[in-house]
């Protein structure tokens, strides 16, 4: 597999069909002088030919899924000449499985592409069928923005949205090798050093494009299995083939490689379902859009409805009778604990006689209907017998039945905070090649791998996301900390600023990190400025308005006994309190933006628990700004445990703070990493930005409180 050559050779994810080896290409040029920060309204020459005639780009990005489309993008606005491969460029951006964006969690990831400046959350407004806010009646920190899509549209207008994207060519093709600068080195255990740096890839038909940077977002396709019953064969989804030489490579590059499965349910024919008797869902009116550029979305008046039915005792009975049909239901391969099949959910939930199906519609312009809930993978005679004892259902024709695929994954820790490999410089990864599950995922990983990639070849500084910053962060941290032992789905649970990380703020947080690194265009960073002008008049027009209880019981709000002052801010955290309530003691606020007023209603009503959680991530950053050398050798330092030295040595954390999240990390082993950075950079303290001098009754407290914290 290693080459006298140097180049690791990589059977890419665009593996062709035909055994012909010669590779025909159809390229897409975007041509445009433009600055490292782009401008929106560059002027676009676009171009198509079979061959760029180029060799050399700053960014090469393999595979054209959600988080390959992000990743191509996040690289070319940093201003990195970026290339993306992928093995058709009629299926970029193709929805492989459920046809919407969103959810609880899943939504604020949306929101905090959108706030770099991603595309996922435009193309979703473009496109969405049905918007909904899920959790409306909880808290805001909880709200889930969700939107059902059309698949056609969304594929249409991401497709063109690339096409027309400065500084980015789009190729099909099919990579063979990856062209690295050295050999690779034998992985040596229990370290992670590096074995390698990148110089590029190389094409089947022998062409070799140089690039220093590569982002590899292959999906479910490294030595992809699909499961129909007891049937099995190579894909990576359906009619698409597998990389099998791909996995081979990596492995043998010493990275670890584990298995996973997921699946997807059959589609059915909407003209076929009886919706006479089930229960409708519609969409909010008015919608909320995904993207923060936007006040409106296209199809608000047009919105399509969903349908909720569910299974029942004889769906159940067919199941458990044809259990022993189905490879795909192995315990030996873990499968999504949160979005599990139908088999898996019987099995797990003996008791329980119904569970909820949503029935989709796909589309304007097509009667498939996807249903929500029941993926699985028995043979296509049971799966039809199955559907037919759904209400509703009883004369359902299925226009493609359920299948399971199981593939490969790489250990997500052996990634950076910059999704980079350890190993291989220059090599990163997004996507289900991590380990995670779901669209908003892979695309969360893949805006951060390519803007990453594209700043690291202009040799500027990286973007990092900590847990305190944003829920990509979160799942960042979780992967390269924790690595993941079934698919990784993001919750608003995995985050312990939840009420500071919502999908209301994510502009406030992101958007100014992401234009001072270079990945945000100018367009978007005055539509913000605007923004945040609004938001800091109205904020300050609501702190200074303070009135006695009297006061605010003339203007109709409850009476307080208690004789305190409030600003017009802290009414807001009272049942019951509207921003509109305000017009009349303070009517300039009806000349602020309805958005920036629901943003500034949120701030009041979490103002007291937001000051709590201020104090707590203030002790996180305190950790999290102690970075942690990556060629540190963890066997000079006294006091660590076999065990955990060789998890340091393997995980190779960033900072104090990850650390500590790695799992079994003891107090003790802790308290010498700390020692260790003292001695050798005197960190400043989070608060006064004072060195710490070690051995001082400051530094004497601090060791006890991060004792305290274990």
């Amino acid at each position: 597999m290693f080459s006298a050559s140097r180049r690791l050779v990589l059977v890419g994810h665009c593996a062709t069909r035909s055994p012909c080896r010669n590779v025909f290409f159809s390229t897409v040029r975007c041509q445009t002088r433009v600055p490292s920060r782009v401008s929106e309204h560059s002027r676009i020459w676009s171009q198509h030919s079979r061959h760029t005639g180029q060799t050399s780009y700053d960014v090469i990005v393999v595979g054209g899924g959600h988080a390959g489309s992000e990743a191509c993008a996040a690289a070319a606005r940093t201003g990195a000449k970026t290339l993306l491969l992928t093995q058709k460029l009629e299926t970029i951006g193709e929805m492989s499985c459920n046809p919407s964006f969103g959810g609880v969690g899943k939504g604020v990831l949306i929101r905090e592409i959108d706030a770099l400046d991603g595309l996922c959350g435009r193309i979703s407004d473009l496109a969405g069928v049905q918007f909904r806010i899920l959790n409306r009646s909880k808290g805001p920190a909880v709200h889930g923005p969700r939107a059902q899509i059309d698949r056609k549209l969304y594929k249409k207008h991401m497709q063109k949205v690339l096409h027309e994207y400065p500084n980015l060519t789009i190729m099909a093709g099919s990579v063979s090798d990856i062209v690295l600068a050295s050999d690779i080195l034998p992985p040596t255990p229990g370290q992670s050093s590096i074995q390698g740096e990148i110089k590029g890839i190389k094409l089947e038909s022998g062409e070799v494009i140089h690039a220093p940077k590569v982002v590899i977002t292959t999906g479910t396709f490294l030595r992809g299995e699909i499961h129909i019953g007891l049937e099995c064969y190579p894909a990576g989804r359906i009619n698409e083939e597998a990389s099998i030489g791909l996995s081979d490579s990596l492995a043998q590059a010493g990275f670890v490689l584990s298995r996973l499965k997921t699946g997807t349910p059959p589609r059915l024919d909407g003209k076929t379902i009886d919706y006479s008797e089930l229960i409708p869902q519609y969409g909010d009116m008015p919608p909320t859009p995904f993207s923060y550029l936007n006040q409106e979305v296209p199809n608000a008046h047009n919105q399509l409805i969903c349908y909720q039915t569910s299974t029942n005792p004889r769906t159940h009975e067919i199941i458990r009778n044809n259990l022993h049909k189905s490879i795909h239901i192995r315990e030996t391969v873990r499968g999504p604990r949160y979005c599990p099949s139908i088999e898996s959910k019987i099995m797990r939930f003996a008791t329980k006689e119904a569970h909820t199906i949503w029935l989709e519609p796909e589309g304007y312009d097509t009667d498939v209907v996807y249903p929500n809930g029941i993926s699985m993978t028995l043979p296509e005679k049971e799966q039809i017998e199955m559907l037919r004892t759904i209400k509703g259902l009883e004369n359902v024709t299925v226009l493609r039945c359920g299948y399971g695929v199981e593939y490969d994954y790489v250990d997500p820790r052996e990634l950076k905070r910059t999704l980079e490999t350890h190993r291989i410089r220059g090599l990163y990864l997004a996507g289900q090649i991590n380990g995670t599950t779901g669209y908003e995922e892979a695309a969360a990983q893949g805006i951060l791998a390519g803007a990453n990639a594209g700043l690291a070849a202009q040799s500027k500084p990286p973007l990092v996301l900590t847990r305190a910053d944003a829920y990509i962060g979160v799942l960042v941290d979780d992967l390269i900390t924790k690595g993941v032992e079934e698919p990784y789905r993001i919750f608003t649970s995995r985050s312990e600023y939840r009420l500071t990380l919502r999908a209301d703020n994510a502009d406030l947080r992101l958007t100014r990190k992401g234009y001072e690194a270079g990945c945000v265009t100018d367009y978007r960073w005055n539509v913000f400025q605007r923004m945040e002008r609004d938001m800091e008049r109205g904020m300050q027009l609501m702190k200074n308005f303070k009135l006695s209880p009297i006061k605010w019981a003339e203007y109709g709000f409850d009476k307080s006994d208690d004789g305190v002052k409030r600003s017009a801010l802290d009414m807001l955290g009272f049942p019951n309190v509207k921003m509109e309530d305000f017009y009349g003691p303070l009517p300039e606020l009806k000349e602020i933006d309805p958005a920036v007023q629901e943003k500034i209603a949120v701030e009041g009503v979490y103002s007291v628990y937001l000051r709590r959680q201020g104090v707590e991530v203030m002790a996180f950053m305190r950790d999290e700004s102690m970075e942690l050398p990556v060629d540190l050798d963890y066997s000079t330092i006294p006091n660590l445990s076999n065990e955990n030295r060789t998890k340091l040595e393997r995980l190779r954390p960033a900072t104090l703070g990850a650390a500590k999240r790695i799992e079994g990390m003891t107090p003790t082993s802790i308290l010498e990493l700390l020692k260790y950075i003292q001695k050798t950079k005197r960190p400043a303290t989070t608060i006064t930005g004072e060195a710490v001098r070690p051995g001082s009754r400051k530094d004497r407290l601090r060791q006890r409180m991060l004792a305290k914290e274990f």
